[in-house]
């Protein structure tokens, strides 16, 4: 470890994550120069590109890991009735959503086939609203809905309405029985703080952005993605 990583566990994981990287491609650099030829390197790659691919996201995980260990509760512990699925959960999947985004749109009926298949899974929503005011008074109502317990009501009747306009905001917030007009308050503007930045350490580029156990998933990944994500979550829980 260097000394510019000392003191800087995430600084460490990415230097061996990096490393890591570096021996898939040092041994073929090696078998290249050992005389198996840059042909054969180039056909070893093309059968099995899996190795890069795996190299790659050892190194993206072995970054994130420390991250995540210090910012776990932070991410897994909802923002009032803000989560779905278990009471007691054996993985906590968490999704950084924005209501105008037609991507997390599009993730609604991947989250429900997870949540219908797996009984100890929970997911744990958090308001990222970086789409434009409609966005962020989506998000304060949604904040507001789950102080009153009723997140869920809010969030399908909103989905159901269409984007984020004052029409489909007045009738989720009419369906959560909460008032129309976004709110302002400590908590909700703290709780709004606290997402970008946790998003911001994650290197967040959009919405959604998933994390289960120390998987960070930027983007719109799809059912087999997360399933997998989850899958080995629970087996090194």
């Amino acid at each position: 470890m260097t000394v510019e990583a000392k003191g800087k566990p995430w600084l460490a994981a990415l230097l061996g994550g990096i490393a890591g990287a570096a021996l898939v491609l040092l041994g073929l650099f090696i078998a290249s120069r050992m005389g198996f030829g840059d042909r054969l390197v180039r056909e070893a790659l093309q059968r099995q590109p899996e190795m890069l691919i795996e190299a790659s996201d050892a190194l993206r995980d072995r970054q994130y890991a420390p991250i995540l260990a210090a910012n776990r509760a932070a991410l897994e512990t909802p923002f009032g009735s803000s989560w779905q699925g278990a009471a007691k959960p054996e993985v906590t999947l968490v999704e950084f959503y924005d209501y105008a985004c037609g991507y997390c749109k599009a993730s609604l009926p991947v989250i429900e086939r997870l949540l219908k298949e797996d009984p100890g899974l929970r997911v744990v929503y958090r308001e990222f609203p970086i789409l434009g005011p409609q966005s962020e008074a989506a998000s304060r109502l949604a904040l507001a809905a789950s102080k009153a317990g009723r997140f869920t009501q809010f969030h399908d009747a909103l989905y159901a309405a269409g984007r984020p306009a004052p029409e489909t905001l007045r009738q989720a917030a009419s369906a959560a029985r909460i008032p129309f007009e976004p709110p302002a308050g400590p908590d909700i503007d703290a709780e709004l703080r606290r997402n970008y930045q946790l998003a911001q350490t994650l290197g967040a580029t959009g919405t959604p952005l998933f994390v289960v156990g120390d998987r960070v998933l930027n983007g719109a990944v799809g059912y087999d993605v997360l399933k997998q994500a989850i899958d080995r979550a629970r087996e090194r829980s």
